[in-house]
């Protein structure tokens, strides 16, 4: 590994940890396409989606690891939707990861593109507003929660992801979690996510150590510089500017693969922007009425 390479890795990770940590959204989401097309623009070998998926998956896991001491130490777990989900998505993730040795990389990248694509239409979701409930009083279908976990774990698993970025809006809106319980279990599953992918990738002899090494460095300094801005900026413009950079490469990686379904993508996602901009047009129109009264 050269030392350009070693500049560019550590470069990747300190830009995908510090939006991490500044917007609270996986670094995985953000690392994966920054790997595969920034080390090729500027000459160096192309870095393939298996490699990508093999580096982040480590990057996922510190990162993960670091969120739940803090969340644990504010009493934001719930510990059965974690033996549940996490269940569920150590056993997915383990089967996930292990057998993507023999998934071609071209399925990879369109498993990835489609969970980029969901991710960027799950972040235009409105906030949740949250509840009072203890722990203990938070009630969910636990055969649902441990089906939920284990696809996003086979998928997470192929592709290097923890999956906090799907976990999250389906913990809130599908099974009906609180907000804060909802993001402090979600960085605990996502850390067994994470371990068991690595566990696989490790097992079948995918992950280049020292290159992931190298990237987790970067991210873990860049996500503590963005934890501390975030408190000082207002980060729902920048939320939506990097949501649409993420549709716009999860589009690109589609387009590459197969062009109409990269073309019919495109189209479904225009269209829910088009609601979405429609609701907040009659939101404010709503909010402008209710001022007046």
């Amino acid at each position: 590994m050269t030392t350009l390479l070693v500049f560019v890795l550590f470069a990747l990770g300190l830009i995908g940890g510090f939006f991490s940590g500044l917007l609270g959204i996986g670094g995985g989401i953000i690392m994966v396409p920054l790997l595969l097309y920034v080390p090729s623009l500027i000459g160096l070998a192309t870095i393939s989606m298996k490699t990508a998926a093999a580096i982040t998956i480590v990057q996922s896991m510190a990162g993960s690891f670091s969120g739940l001491v803090v969340h644990k130490k504010n009493n934001f777990v719930h510990t059965k939707l974690i033996v549940y989900m996490g269940s569920g998505v150590v056993f997915g993730s383990l089967l996930g990861s292990y057998f993507s040795k023999q998934i071609q990389g071209e399925v990879m990248l369109g498993i990835f593109a489609s969970m980029a694509l969901v991710a960027t239409v799950l972040m235009f979701l409105p906030t949740k507003k949250d509840d009072d409930l203890p722990v203990d009083a938070i009630k969910f279908n636990k055969y649902f929660a441990f089906f939920v976990a284990l696809v996003v774990g086979i998928l997470g698993g192929i592709v290097g992801q923890g999956g906090a970025f799907i976990l999250i809006p389906l913990m809130l809106y599908v099974l009906k979690i609180p907000t804060r319980i909802a993001l402090g279990s979600s960085v605990a599953i996502t850390f067994l996510s994470a371990l068991a992918g690595f566990i696989g990738k490790w097992g079948s002899g995918q992950i280049p150590f020292v290159m992931a090494i190298v990237l987790v460095a970067g991210a873990l300094i860049g996500a503590q510089l963005g934890g501390r801005l975030s408190n000082r900026l207002q980060t729902a413009s920048l939320r939506t500017i990097l949501s649409v950079l993420i549709a716009f490469t999860a589009l690109k990686m589609w387009f590459e693969l197969i062009p109409i379904v990269g073309f019919l993508f495109t189209i479904g996602l225009v269209l829910l922007l088009l609601v979405f901009l429609k609701g907040k047009r009659k939101q404010k129109e709503l909010n402008k009425l209710t001022l007046k009264t």
